[in-house]
C-alpha cells in the first residue's frame, strides 16, 4: 500500500453503521449478519477492516467477538477471552454479553454454515491466531473460564 506520510498506509475507507441511540441496544443479534458479512468481505478483499466505537470497549468488542465466533469454533465466552489478550479492556455490557450468547445459541451455527457456503474456505489462520491467543490467559482467568 502508498504510504501517506503518518504512520499508517494509505486505505479504502467504507463504512458500514447499525442505527444506535445511547438508549436502546443497536447491537441486536440481526445486525450482527451484516457486520461480520462486511468485516468477512473487507478482509478477503485484503483491506482489512477497523471496528471501533466511542470508547472501544463494549459495542466494537461485541462484533469482534461476534466475528471471531463465527470465522472460528469459539463460544462468546472463548472469543471474548481471546479479544481480551489482545485488548485488555474489552468488556461488552451484560446487555451486549447476552445477545452475544443468544447469537450463540439461536443463529451461529446456520450462520457459519451460511458464510461457509458463500465465501468458501476462510484463507485465515484465526482459529490458530485465537488458539493461541487463548493460550496467554493467566491461569486464575483460564480456570474461570472453564467453570462458567
Amino acid at each position: 500500500m502508498p504510504e501517506t506520510g503518518s504512520n499508517y498506509p494509505e486505505t479504502t475507507s467504507h463504512t458500514s453503521s447499525p442505527s444506535m441511540t445511547p438508549l436502546r441496544p443497536f447491537y441486536s443479534v440481526q445486525h450482527f449478519e451484516k457486520s461480520i458479512r462486511f468485516m468477512h468481505e473487507s478482509r478477503l478483499k485484503g483491506e482489512g477492516c477497523l471496528v471501533h466505537c466511542l470508547a472501544g470497549v463494549s459495542r466494537s468488542v461485541t462484533l469482534v467477538v461476534a466475528y471471531l465466533m463465527t470465522v472460528t469454533t469459539l463460544g462468546w465466552q472463548e472469543a471474548l477471552a481471546a479479544v481480551k489478550v489482545a485488548r485488555p479492556c474489552a468488556s461488552p455490557n451484560v446487555g451486549f454479553q447476552k445477545q452475544l450468547q443468544e447469537f450463540e445459541t439461536s443463529q451461529l451455527q446456520q450462520f457459519r454454515e451460511r458464510l461457509k457456503q458463500e465465501y468458501k474456505e476462510n484463507p485465515f489462520s484465526d482459529e490458530e491466531d485465537a488458539r493461541t491467543l487463548l493460550t496467554q490467559i493467566p491461569s486464575s482467568e483460564d480456570h474461570d473460564l472453564q467453570h462458567n
